[in-house]
């Protein structure tokens, strides 16, 4: 964020990856931090980082793990793995709420995207790899895999086989045709709040400040935002002189400190929906 050149603020821009659902923060934000527009900029999983280090975003919810030597995060919650099916397929017949497990894929070909953001980290895919097919010259053909997680659902609403997204990927892409269950035992896609570990201006630190509090759930006057600090500001003029005494530090300098760029622990987390698990807590089996 910069000063815009009327001497207002020019706002603060919020990446977001696709499947993740910002809306909730962004009406805090404006209620809180009216004078500071902010702007929701969705950017590709694959490019969030990018986003961050190009300053093309000020922060980013986006997917977990990132560089920790160039990007600060703090994690917000797991999605669920779901299989997406199509409604034709067995699995389509089971109650909505029930899970599956990987051996009931064993028979099936599945897909996996090139945007693909649960299986990065070599987790084992579920069911039977694509295999080459003949071109009908005589010789063997390795499929080419979905380009984008949308795709993938399209191709397997069609009966071609499975495919496994996280939850909000699943919702984003819909469609009449397909149906998901959710994974049991596969692998979780963690979401966090990250921004520039260096370089950014003391402004857009305040900000990203203000941000990781609504994230985290603080109270409008909590004592690390704009709220706590204006209160702060508001009382006795004697009240105000004794503490200013008292934080004094040698030489009378001010022990007041620009605001943190770490996140503070504590805060009350917001409460996940449906497909996602609060960080820091294990899901069990069903």
């Amino acid at each position: 964020m910069a000063d815009a050149p009327d001497g207002g603020t020019a706002g603060f821009r919020l990446g977001y990856v696709p499947g993740a659902t910002p809306g909730k923060w962004a009406r805090t934000w404006r209620a809180r931090l009216a004078d500071v527009p902010l702007e929701l900029v969705q950017v590709p999983a694959a490019d969030a980082a990018a986003a961050l280090a190009g300053r093309r975003v000020d922060a980013a919810v986006l997917r977990l793990p990132v560089d920790a030597d160039v990007l600060h995060a703090i994690p917000l919650y797991a999605e669920l793995p779901v299989v997406v099916v199509s409604r034709d397929h067995l699995l389509a017949a089971t109650d909505e709420d029930e899970t599956v497990t990987a051996d009931a894929l064993a028979d099936d070909v599945v897909w996996l995207a090139r945007d693909d953001v649960l299986y990065a980290g070599g987790a084992p895919l579920p069911g039977r790899a694509p295999q080459p097919y003949d071109d009908g010259a005589g010789g063997l053909v390795t499929p080419e895999p979905p380009a984008t997680t949308a795709d993938a659902i399209a191709w397997v609403a069609t009966g071609t086989g499975a495919t496994v997204v996280p939850m909000s990927l699943a919702r984003l892409h819909h469609r009449k045709d397909a149906t998901f269950r959710v994974l049991d035992g596969g692998p979780e896609a963690p979401v966090g709040l990250a921004w520039l570990r260096d370089g950014l201006p003391d402004d857009v630190a305040e900000l990203v400040e203000e941000m990781i509090g609504i994230v985290r759930g603080r109270t409008v006057n909590s004592s690390r935002g704009r709220g706590g600090r204006d209160a702060e500001g508001t009382g006795s003029s004697q009240a105000g002189s004794a503490k200013a005494e008292s934080a004094k530090g040698p030489k009378g300098a001010s022990s007041r400190q620009a605001p943190s760029k770490e996140p503070r622990r504590g805060g009350r987390p917001p409460a996940p929906r449906r497909g996602q698990r609060p960080s820091g807590r294990r899901r069990g089996r069903r």
